[in-house]
């Protein structure tokens, strides 16, 4: 089978397209013929060598197929499903356990890059009826991490306020289940021509921070002074005090991601003021991923596409992802 993989020290140049002995399923496992993968800012940062991994590792974290075989004892499954894979495959069902990132496709294990996976079942979830597997390839982590900050750590609630950040897969995919959910949507960045985007998408209210750098206080003001319910946080220390501002009395922070950096500073007098609550989110369970596609399927939500690539051409598609000129999801086609 054809694979990509990563030689150190990392980097786009440094992933190589080799062949490989095909995978068998074992006992509890499915063989998965990989149709589709979509890329993450957690994939750039493997393929940059920002995560130590295996020399050779195979990249990339989200994955979808077609069950070509089954191991012994396989009950979940059976060849021809479309099947999807989990981000955390040791995470089933109830609150994280301190699992880390060890198992994590692309991460700790080899991903799917590859044409034929051999897995758990437990690894994967049936695919929303009606996808493509190049939709589907793009809910493991984007989607999954939003659904999780708003609705499992969250309680965003039909006339609510949530305010998202950037033009990410992440903050996309909020978007559309914040408006699904009947949900009012502020969308900030640094780009008008992506905003007039998010407002075709749906979003209520639109803020470039370049242009107005106190955007949680124009926030506020959107809202009537009210603040909002819900904040998709992806920038980190640089954006939390903004964010803060923008809240209500009683507000929630999901805190997706570092893009400002690791550490900095929080006015926490204002954090504790507001009596406001944050979660930390690495995505979710296999039961929060059925729930979402549940609720998928049920809202008619399709993903936001930006290029496809093939699997030959997947240091392309990197640096499409490194250009920051997509909007929507980036995928590769096995």
């Amino acid at each position: 089978m054809k694979v990509a993989a990563v030689k150190k020290p990392g980097g786009p140049g440094n992933l190589i397209i080799e062949e490989r002995p095909d995978p068998v399923a074992g006992p509890g496992e499915i063989l998965v013929r990989i149709k589709a993968s979509s890329l993450n800012y957690h994939d750039f940062v493997v393929v940059m060598g920002g995560i130590p991994t295996d020399d050779g590792r195979i990249p990339m974290s989200d994955g979808a197929g077609e069950v070509v075989a089954i191991g012994e004892g396989v009950t979940r499954f059976k060849p021809g499903d479309h099947v999807l894979s989990l981000f955390f495959p040791d995470w089933q069902k109830g609150t994280i356990d301190a699992l880390g990132f060890g198992g994590v496709p692309g991460d700790g294990a080899d991903g799917f890059a590859a044409e034929l996976v051999a897995m758990p079942e437990t690894a994967f979830t049936r695919m929303p009826e009606g996808y493509s597997f190049t939709e589907a390839a793009t809910l493991p982590c984007a989607a999954l991490t939003a659904w999780r900050g708003m609705f499992v750590e969250g309680s965003v609630k039909p006339g609510d306020w949530v305010l998202t950040q950037g033009t990410g897969g992440v903050s996309v995919f909020a978007l559309q289940f914040a408006k699904a959910a009947g949900a009012r949507v502020i969308s900030t960045s640094s780009s008008n021509d992506k905003l007039e985007r998010m407002k075709a998408l749906g979003a209520d209210h639109v803020i470039n921070y370049k242009e107005t750098p106190e955007w949680g206080r124009a926030a506020l003001e959107l809202t009537r002074g009210r603040g909002v319910d819900e904040v998709v946080e992806i920038g980190g220390p640089g954006t939390m005090a903004q964010s803060i501002q923008a809240c209500r009395v009683g507000g929630h922070i999901s805190l997706i991601g570092v893009l400002t950096g690791v550490s900095g500073e929080v006015p926490t007098a204002a954090f504790f003021s507001k009596n406001l609550t944050m979660s930390g989110i690495t995505v979710g369970s296999r039961e929060h991923q059925e729930d979402m596609i549940a609720a998928i399927e049920a809202s008619n939500i399709k993903p936001v596409l930006d290029q496809d690539f093939p699997l030959d051409k997947i240091a392309d598609a990197f640096a499409h992802q490194a250009s920051q000129k997509h909007f929507g999801k980036i995928t590769l086609s096995l």
